[in-house]
């Protein structure tokens, strides 16, 4: 998102390239994950950050360019290099976008983690639940359902913690405390 953001030529094809990944199904790629890495977590985070990596580029980069052109334009005066207002200005500029973003990734990474444990996994929520469902154990596969919405529920809420923290200066947020 940050190559998109500095070089809009280049950048334009690797976000496509993002959303391209972001539209193969998740139950295609998950098998062939764990064939290539094996019955562990490296296929699990593979198959998660696969699921997760469109909505984070596409949030990173609308978040990246939003930087008011006014103060794009005083660091330009000030002479201000481009490492310079991008840490000073465009990166606290994406912060917003960039935990909404997250917020948004967090339910998908976990759906993606667990229908990687559907397939050639012995361990894990996915696991459980799937072998559960197949010995029509229902209730254990209904609290599997239940302990990945908690966890979904968590997982949200930690980064809706930590955008409150990181976004005490916003205005928007500003807006809301009082």
């Amino acid at each position: 998102a940050a190559m998109a953001a500095a070089m809009p030529r280049w950048g334009s094809g690797a976000l496509l390239l993002a959303a391209s990944l972001g539209a193969v199904p998740i139950v295609a790629l998950a098998p062939i994950m764990n064939l290539w890495l094996g019955d562990g977590l490296a296929s699990r985070a593979a198959v998660a950050a696969a699921a997760t990596l469109a909505p984070m580029a596409i949030g990173s980069y609308r978040g990246l360019t939003s930087a008011d052109s006014a103060s794009m334009d005083l660091m330009n005066v000030l002479g201000a290099g481009a490492v310079p207002a991008f840490f000073k200005l465009r990166l606290p500029s994406s912060l917003p976008a960039m935990l909404t973003a997250f917020k948004i990734s967090t339910a998908g990474g976990l759906i993606a983690a667990m229908v990687s444990e559907f397939f050639y996994s012995s361990r894990g929520l996915g696991y459980l639940l799937s072998n559960s469902v197949k010995i029509a154990r229902m209730p254990l596969g209904w609290a599997c359902i239940g302990a990945a919405a908690a966890a979904g529920i968590g997982m949200y809420m930690l980064v809706q913690a930590a955008e409150r923290r990181l976004l005490l200066w916003h205005p928007e947020f500003r807006r809301r405390r009082s």
